[in-house]
């Protein structure tokens, strides 16, 4: 508890990181680096989320992370759909949106992981 105060910047920090390895794809290229660097980020923020207080950045990043889970995936998945996850993940951060049951975090959440489902047929 004594730490809680200083999840908000934690999260805001992992955010940060995840947004570098989606800029290194862009200006570096798709790579097994950059693409793994992504996934990972993606990762990471499914571990920390609930743990940062924010269970809706836990199922936004599980949503993305199985999205780009294999090598496969990875090479094949849609740019804008990777880039919507991403977004949605600011997005519910900076309006502290923390759990699925508000009805804008709820929708975002249900249309990510339905067009993830789509591709993955």
């Amino acid at each position: 508890k004594a730490l809680s105060g200083q999840f908000g910047q934690w999260l805001k920090d992992e955010i940060t990181k995840l947004e570098a390895a989606q800029a290194a794809i862009r200006t570096e290229g798709y790579s097994e680096k950059t693409a793994e660097s992504l996934y990972y980020r993606a990762h990471d923020l499914k571990g920390l989320g609930t743990t940062y207080e924010y269970p809706i950045v836990t199922r936004l990043a599980g949503s993305l992370c199985h999205l780009l889970d294999s090598e496969e995936r990875r090479k094949t998945s849609p740019w804008a759909l990777i880039d919507a996850h991403i977004e949605a993940i600011r997005v519910v951060v900076r309006d502290e949106i923390k759990t699925d049951d508000h009805p804008m975090g709820g929708m975002l959440c249900q249309e990510l992981e339905a067009k993830v489902a789509q591709l993955q047929g």
